[in-house]
């Protein structure tokens, strides 16, 4: 059942801004269409506007209607308290939310932002209905999705703005078994379908990578967490390849030759933040991306099978041979 949105007066406030910024000169009449209130409450926002929030608003007899007096702040914008979007920003912000709502899980985010996207599409007034059809006209499709409880996401963001350490129970996959630690957050991270936690692990004397979905049980701790510097921690876990990028294990590169079929995608895709990529004069596209642990970017070379050739790595050679042995010995 759809109800009529009514305006609080601090979005009335910047919708009058708005609209005086957009339309330069706007009619008294036109106020109060717009913003659907009567003549007495749009003259106690205009004062108070005026008054109390220092806002350069005249009167224009010439006009007949209200502008910004451009003298009065000698070219300078003027800005209500707190934050300011003009009606373009806030199509953008909510074509943001929308692609947000696609990294979402259980709705959590989308709950939390709910009252900022109410706002921001009160802000745009009569415009609110095409905001709506805006939001729809955006769609994101994601494959091989792993869902993270909401209690675990929530708890975790909750402990990282708080700077608390936490108590997981956490199910590793590779040698499937779980274990019980104490970890403090540092960043949350989305990563092709699912939400990672890094931290510092305290059982292993480390900076970790968590993936949420395999939380089985967490609490809050009241310790402080280990404070680890953006720089540090980028150095540990970002350094090489995908989700496995970080651990002990030596950056080595890998270079990748990709053919002319493949090479008119990969060459407009990043792999790597630290990527080297140039294109041959054949047509062929050759991409250098450092990585520590060869998991994830084997299988992401196995991904173009016989568009692309791994040159000089012969670890990494031999795992995407033995790969495509095994795969082509299942359909003998």
């Amino acid at each position: 059942m759809s109800h009529l949105h009514v305006m609080d007066r601090t979005e009335r406030f910047y919708k009058i801004e708005m609209l005086l910024r957009a339309r330069g000169c706007v009619s008294f009449a036109e106020l109060t269409e717009v913003l659907d209130v009567s003549r007495a409450t749009l003259k106690r926002d205009l004062a108070y506007l005026r008054e109390r929030l220092n806002a350069p608003i005249v009167y224009d007899a010439h006009d007949n209607g209200y502008r910004f007096d451009g003298t009065a702040a000698r070219g300078e914008r003027h800005e209500l308290p707190g934050l300011w979007f003009s009606e373009h920003e806030i199509h953008a912000l909510l074509s943001m939310h929308q692609l947000l709502a696609g990294l979402d899980d259980d709705g959590v985010l989308s709950r939390h932002l709910q009252p900022m996207l109410e706002r921001l599409q009160g802000m745009l007034g009569p415009d609110a209905a095409g905001s709506r059809e805006l939001v729809k006209r955006v769609k994101l499709i994601g494959t091989a999705r792993r869902r993270v409880p909401s209690r675990w996401f929530e708890l975790v963001g909750s402990a990282l703005l708080r700077r608390q350490r936490l108590w997981l129970r956490y199910f590793t996959r590779r040698d499937r078994r779980e274990s019980e630690r104490e970890v403090s957050p540092q960043r949350l991270v989305h990563y092709r379908g699912t939400w990672y936690l890094d931290a510092w692990c305290h059982a292993s004397d480390g900076l970790r990578r968590f993936a949420l979905d395999a939380v089985r049980d967490a609490r809050a701790l009241d310790t402080r967490a280990k404070p680890i510097a953006l720089r540090e921690l980028e150095a540990a876990l970002d350094a090489g390849y995908g989700v496995f990028g970080g651990g002990d294990a030596k950056v080595r590169w890998a270079t990748l030759l990709f053919e002319a079929d493949a090479a008119q995608w990969v060459a407009s895709e990043e792999w790597h933040p630290r990527q080297q990529g140039r294109l041959l004069e054949d047509g062929r596209y050759e991409l250098q991306v450092p990585y520590s642990e060869p998991t994830e970017l084997a299988m992401d070379i196995l991904r173009h099978g016989d568009s692309v050739t791994v040159l000089g790595d012969k670890a990494m050679v031999a795992l995407i041979r033995e790969r495509l042995a095994r795969a082509a010995a299942r359909y003998a």
